[in-house]
């Protein structure tokens, strides 16, 4: 049977054909979808996990109890997951397991544009890179064969393009038959005491040099001759560009990006007369290619930056570009935070106060775009609180009370807990406001600890964050209503004053939330046109259910779109004219 599938859902089938038992992740764009398509195949044990790290340690913990398990993340989820990483490519696995990185050249909704398949590098493993759907789940079973057989983890790398594009994928009714899982003792091998790892870090050399003779030979490498006069040595989705922008060159696809194929590179060297590398971000084979003597051109013609496009391919060899495409001349649509969204008063708060805010990572993170202008800082998840002890250390008493490290509730449990134990411990000062809208909204209103249900919608313990805050012992914890603009000045600016660590805690849930009967709708409002005197004051929260109408030879009024007013209210509370009220 065939269907067309995006490459996260094909890489969940792939986990569900090969047998996979349990399924770690924590949502990232772009490779959220992976985990929640994996819900559709129950003999998977399937959870969020409240990291990376922890996510990948779940996975190895199934591992070693003898399971196949698949672990997804987005690139920077891998920085965080890095430490158990480098120790399990010593250890190796008992049950396969496969952890995808799903990276994003172009930074479509990210913070950085990193290479991981220097990961791979690093860490030893082997990498697998599909090229379309079809190959994320043949690759995704591929990558359990590997990692059994070679005992090691094993990392599938995607890309934006990859886990979004759909393409038609071949289904096998057979699901693998994996051994019984079980306790098993093997301390040696599983126990990274320094004379173990000693021993074990031979193997994974050993190994490497076996994985690079054996790819050669592998079905996932291939040479495809054409004219000779151009060779381009490609993998992932440039594939895909090199044959459309260069449909007569000769082709070595790689799907094993590393240990690269040594000897099918050289003979694949040999019968062509000039050599290229096309692929995305880093010199990654070009360099290797390099080393092993071989001339070869890549990112002398095509840039560090970004993803390729064909357009971008057909630029770097000099070709005539293709006419411009409709998509190329629609205006730019600058991301905005949601009609109603909890976030927005708080920011419009924080920008009047002229509070120093160090932001983190999700839909709050749009603090930062105009008209709310209200955040000065942004790293990775959970740094915020961080960042704020940071700075609360090094200015004066007076700029210290500016200093508010804002978070929100899926993030702050993700590493953020470990900052605001540090700022108590120390006996920093600064103002944390933990955004608990009860979801993790960014990546598509995924379940988090603090949501009281699991990925399988099924009912569970919910963190209290007021009794979190306080066992760490934060003494002064506030909850307020962020679309109360009154109630968040007055709290936010006492807790800026306060010379010791406080904690606020905002009390609405997402606009989108997918649990029924958690968020309601309040009346949807309108403008009163004849009491509008033109002044904007509305249009300072950057609602997008707030619409400017040109009105000739005035100023102009403001408008609210009644299809995307959710009635929050935060708009009629800056109205100084009452121009704003329920619509009848």
């Amino acid at each position: 049977m065939k269907q067309i599938l995006s490459g996260n859902e094909a890489i969940a089938r792939g986990a569900h054909e090969a047998g996979v038992k349990v399924a770690s992740a924590y949502p990232g764009t772009p490779s959220t979808e992976i985990l929640e398509n994996i819900t559709r195949y129950p003999e998977i044990d399937a959870a969020w996990a409240t990291n990376e790290k922890v996510a990948l340690e779940v996975g190895i913990g199934a591992s070693f109890g003898g399971a196949r398990t698949l672990v997804t993340m987005k690139h920077v989820g891998v920085n965080v997951a890095a430490d158990p990483l480098f120790t399990l490519s010593y250890t190796g696995v008992r049950g396969g397991l496969v952890l995808v990185t799903a990276d994003d050249p172009e930074l479509h909704s990210s913070q950085d544009e990193q290479d991981n398949r220097n990961y791979a590098k690093f860490a030893k493993v082997p990498m697998l890179e599909p090229s379309n759907s079809q190959e994320c789940k043949d690759f995704t079973k591929l990558g359990f064969e590997l990692s059994e057989k070679y005992d090691t983890p094993v990392l599938l790398r995607t890309t934006t393009r990859i886990s979004h594009s759909k393409s038609i994928v071949e289904l096998d009714d057979n699901v693998a038959q994996t051994p019984q899982t079980g306790l098993f003792k093997d301390p040696a091998k599983y126990v990274m005491l320094p004379g173990n790892a000693r021993v074990r870090h031979k193997i994974v050399e050993e190994r490497l040099v076996q994985l690079s003779q054996d790819a050669a030979s592998m079905a996932v490498n291939r040479i495809e001759m054409r004219d000779t006069k151009v060779g381009v040595i490609t993998a992932g989705v440039s594939y895909q560009y090199v044959r459309e922008v260069l449909p007569e060159a000769s082709v070595l696809k790689l799907g094993l990006v590393h240990p690269l194929p040594h000897d099918l590179i050289r003979e694949f060297a040999g019968k062509v007369e000039k050599l290229f590398v096309v692929e995305e971000l880093d010199p990654f084979i070009e360099e290797q290619v390099q080393a092993m003597g071989i001339e070869v051109t890549g990112k002398e013609i095509l840039s560090l930056c970004g993803e390729l496009t064909p357009g971008r391919l057909k630029q770097g060899f000099g070709l005539p570009a293709s006419a411009e495409s409709a998509v190329d001349k629609l205006p730019g649509r600058p991301p905005n935070m949601c009609p109603g969204c909890p976030h927005r008063g708080v920011f419009y708060t924080l920008n009047k106060l002229k509070a120093y805010v160090c932001g983190d990572i999700g839909c709050y993170t749009l603090g930062f775009m105009p008209p709310l202008s209200a955040m000065d800082s942004c790293i990775c998840m959970g740094a915020s609180i961080g960042m704020a002890t940071g700075a609360s250390k090094v200015v004066s008493p007076e700029e210290r009370k500016k200093v508010v490290g804002v978070i929100g509730d899926s993030t702050f449990l993700h590493t953020g807990v470990n900052g605001l134990i540090d700022l108590v411990y120390n006996q920093s000062t600064a103002t944390i406001i933990i955004l608990d809208n009860r979801i993790t909204a960014m990546t598509g209103r995924q379940e988090n600890p603090g949501s009281g249900h699991t990925l399988m919608g099924e009912a569970t313990n919910a963190i209290d964050f007021t009794m979190l805050c306080k066992a760490i012992g934060v003494k002064h914890v506030r909850t307020i209503n962020p679309l109360d603009l009154a109630e968040c000045e007055k709290v936010i600016k006492e807790e800026m004053e306060r010379p010791e660590p406080s904690v606020i805690i905002t009390d609405k849930p997402c606009v989108l939330i997918k649990t029924e009967g958690v968020f309601t709708k309040g009346d949807t409002l309108c403008v009163e046109e004849d009491a509008c005197v033109g002044c904007r004051a509305c249009l300072k929260i950057g609602c997008p259910a707030i619409e400017w109408v040109p009105d000739s030879g005035k100023k102009g009024k403001a408008k609210i779109d009644p299809l995307l007013c959710n009635g929050c209210d935060v708009c009629r509370q800056l109205c100084k004219f009452s121009a704003i009220g329920v619509a009848k």
